[in-house]
């Protein structure tokens, strides 16, 4: 019966209107170039996108105690925000003069839509406020806002930086890389800020009958700038404005306070006006493996925006460093990278990418051992083909090339060549059957059509059971959801590449050693001669049974060993008793801590934190001296490259440290 006769079932029509077809081999050559495209255009991050909105609001209550700031501030407002829809974790704190409550909500809801829950909430009931508190400031918290980016500015051994130079060169720098597009914010951390500071001399105060009270108004009108109409010269408008802005510390010495006596009373007259650093600044020091002492140091950290490649990133505003050494950067100041997530992700990928190539030559040359180097070839078109097609979705639906979605097409690979093997093995099988001859596409279209439906159960059963996890809730179920998402989508490509492609490449592999007619004597190419198959010697195979193909050396070994498995007892007790060995020794691995189990590889971080928590009051003195003699312990590690002190202001603060809110550690201990 030809196959056009047969009642084919959905695989058995695929692989027909795709054989002999031009289209098959063109989408072989798109899906291969889209899944270039998609990792090239496809950002890379170190960790998946996860949306957990988290909003701190800031509540200032100068002059009050902890203890009224919890009882009127934090404990009303607390109440009040716990009935916003989607909240699910509220903390708090109450320091001196100021509440702090961080609103966590559920994992996956909207952004701003809950930014905006919670001011229309304050908006609506400003009487939870008690008279003197200030107005709260919100402030939302996202992944992004964690430094990608971290660069420490320090001079050269012995060099004469001091900390507001450094500061100042800092600045500098960090206006030309906000420049760099897709750059979110640019924070410079640590040295000495330039301050005016102005010191009230209280004799002279006394003397000249000034009170406190007077210098503000007179402070403040420093900094007016006002409308002051307009001039009309030959047809021309000019706005003009009255300006107060003091824009040096001698005009501000000139600042006319009062007037006493008929005479004009200046801020120099009554205070003490110095332009300079700050008395107290921030301290961050450097030090490098293999060099003595520490250096003063300037730490720039950029953060990203929402879905940028943090691996292109980086490479942009590096090139850029580099482009301003030797005129913006002096010579004489080092610029070191001291923190890279674009670079560790894009290690990463690469690494993963790797093993992903890996498996999928390890599954061919297993192929290729057990059925040959054609069926070898026809699953490795096939594999890369689903690969590349689902790196092809995972661009489209928004996720990034991270270890989480790259280890789910490492965790499908062993599923993803079952539907191309079985269909590549029953056409393998159906070419060696005894029997008359049929053309070449007629054994092929049975062979998938036989197999079509135990694939498609088995492929939607593996489906079935991987699938569930991506309605897994809380914070793990968007980490790990790229797992089942990504493998079951792979499994789909597999399937339908399974009956589409693997045909097509099984008629132009095994075409020669089928020696079979491609078609039947009605068609375009009749079997003459030179092509049609010679009769077969053994027309039935083991058992007589016509549907067997004659046995082959493994086939027989196979049926000796399962013989004496069935047919003995004691070669079967001994068969499940070394099972069982095999068994308790693998599980032995485990907790002998031979073998770690983690459901994902471990991270490889270049950088570590170590947050010193020392009793409040400690002496900024004493808590740098423990900072640097933990530093110098650290130096001596053969992997540590550099080390950074911070005291007075935070750390470059990672994901954890967000959740944590490690970024307001500014106190000197």
């Amino acid at each position: 019966m030809a196959a056009s006769d047969l009642k084919l079932g959905l695989a058995g029509k695929l692989a027909k209107g795709f054989l002999r077809s031009k289209l098959t081999p063109l989408l072989v050559l798109a899906s291969l170039m889209l899944g270039l495209l998609a990792v090239v255009l496809t950002p890379r991050e170190e960790e998946p996108q996860i949306i957990v909105p988290m909003v701190d609001l800031y509540v200032p209550f100068p002059g009050a105690s902890p203890k009224e700031v919890e009882s009127q501030v934090t404990t009303p407002l607390e109440r009040r925000l716990w009935g916003i829809s989607g909240v699910e974790y509220l903390y708090s704190v109450s320091r001196p003069g100021l509440a702090l409550i961080t609103v966590r909500f559920k994992v996956n809801e909207p952004q701003e839509p809950s930014l905006v829950k919670i001011y229309q909430e304050l908006a609506a009931n400003p009487n939870l406020l008690p008279p003197g508190a200030m107005k709260p400031i919100l402030k939302l918290q996202t992944i992004d806002d964690v430094p990608f980016l971290g660069l420490t500015l320090h001079g050269e051994p012995g060099s004469a930086q001091t900390p507001g130079q450094l500061r100042t060169l800092g600045e500098a720098l960090a206006r030309e890389l906000a420049d760099v597009p897709s750059t979110a914010q640019v924070k410079v951390i640590g040295g000495a800020r330039r301050l005016v500071r102005i010191e009230p001399d209280p004799d002279r105060l006394r003397a000249l009958n000034i009170s406190m009270a007077e210098l503000q108004p007179a402070l403040q009108s420093a900094e007016a700038q006002l409308p002051a109409g307009a001039l009309v010269d030959r047809g021309q408008r000019t706005e003009v404005e009255a300006t107060g802005f003091v824009m040096q510390a001698s005009e501000l010495r000139r600042l006319v306070i009062g007037v006493r006596n008929g005479k004009a009373l200046y801020l120099g007259d009554v205070a003490k006006v110095v332009d300079g650093p700050e008395p107290e600044p921030p301290v961050v020091l450097f030090a490098q493996a293999g060099q003595q002492g520490f250096e003063p140091a300037v730490g720039i950290t950029l953060s990203k925006r929402v879905g940028t490649n943090a691996t292109a990133l980086a490479e942009q505003v590096l090139a850029k460093v580099e482009a301003l050494r030797g005129g913006l950067i002096p010579r004489n100041l080092k610029v070191t990278v001291t923190r890279n997530y674009g670079e560790t992700a894009g290690d990463k990928s690469n690494e993963l990418i790797e093993h992903l190539l890996i498996a999928t030559l390890s599954v061919i040359a297993l192929i290729l051992l057990a059925m040959g180097w054609r069926s070898a070839v026809v699953v490795g078109i096939a594999v890369p083909v689903t690969l590349a097609l689902t790196l092809l979705i995972t661009y489209l639906f928004g996720y990034t090339l991270n270890r989480v979605t790259l280890f789910a097409l490492i965790f499908s690979i062993g599923i993803l060549v079952d539907d191309a093997i079985v269909v590549v093995e029953n056409i393998h099988r159906h070419m060696h059957l005894p029997g008359p001859r049929k053309p070449f596409t007629e054994v092929i279209v049975e062979a998938v059509d036989e197999v079509g439906n135990p694939t498609i159960l088995a492929t939607f059963a593996v489906i079935a059971a991987i699938l569930p996890m991506a309605f897994v809730r809380g914070l793990m179920g968007p980490y790990m959801r790229p797992i089942p998402v990504g493998a079951s989508v792979a499994m789909l490509f597999s399937l339908v590449i399974a009956f589409v492609i693997s045909p097509w490449a099984s008629l132009h592999m095994f075409g020669r050693e089928a020696n079979l007619p491609e078609v039947d004597a009605s068609g375009l190419h009749p079997a003459d001669a030179s092509t049609a198959a010679p009769e077969p010697v053994e027309t039935r195979g083991h058992g007589g049974d016509p549907e067997t193909a004659p046995d082959s050396g493994f086939t027989r070994a196979y049926r000796v060993v399962i013989r004496a498995l069935i047919g003995k007892p004691a070669v079967r007790t001994g068969f499940f008793v070394g099972v069982v060995v095999l068994l308790v020794a693998s599980m032995s691995l485990v907790g002998l801590g031979v073998v770690k189990v983690k459901m994902l590889p471990f991270d490889n971080k270049s950088e570590f934190m170590v947050q010193l928590d020392l009793p409040e009051g400690t002496a900024r003195e004493d808590a740098m001296a423990l900072g640097q003699t933990v530093s110098r312990r650290l130096l001596q590690e053969p992997t540590v490259v550099n080390v950074q002190v911070y005291s007075g202001e935070p750390a470059p603060f990672t994901f954890v440290g967000m959740v944590r809110h490690s970024f307001l550690r500014n106190a000197p201990q």
